[in-house]
């Protein structure tokens, strides 16, 4: 008989932006209103996040949408590939992310896809240092201690490492 492991993701749980830090809920409403420069016009839905960076500045990004589908990406994506190639040697602190759908006011509980996760990661493991991942969800706001809690089962450098 199989041996049964848990794989566990632990966040805190703010209840309402006032419980929460200023960064936190500064951060997240900078992804709300990141939501509405994204380019959504075939899913409608309409995604921001945030990142937080080192040196204090917070950069944005958005979901960028093509009829070409899936040739599109993700709002975790532009943000942190522009870091990548803009801030290169500036840590990352944290990230937050939004959405919404079209016509509406309210923001939606998601968390990153898996592909986002996974770039997330790779920038968590460059520069040896977590990074928070914040979230909107029903009961109130998330934070993640890091990417890694997002991904329990990473796929990293040490994976394709020649033995």
């Amino acid at each position: 008989m199989p041996q049964q492991i848990v794989l566990r993701a632990c966040a805190n749980l703010y209840k309402n932006t006032e419980q929460a830090p200023e960064e936190y809920t500064k951060l997240l409403t900078k992804a709300q209103q990141a939501c509405n420069s994204a380019y959504a016009p075939y899913s409608n839905f309409y995604v921001g996040a945030a990142l937080l960076l080192e040196n204090g500045e917070i950069i944005t990004g958005t979901n960028q949408e093509n009829a070409a589908y899936p040739s599109g990406l993700c709002a975790e994506r532009t943000a942190i590939y522009w870091v990548g190639a803009n801030y290169p040697n500036v840590l990352i602190k944290a990230i937050a992310v939004s959405a919404r759908h079209a016509g509406e006011n309210n923001f939606l509980g998601v968390s990153p896809c898996g592909s986002c996760r996974q770039a997330l990661l790779e920038y968590e493991n460059k520069q040896k240092k977590p990074i928070k991942m914040i979230l909107e969800h029903a009961e109130g706001i998330l934070v993640f201690d890091c990417i890694a809690d997002l991904l329990p089962l990473q796929f990293s450098d040490k994976n394709i490492e020649k033995p």
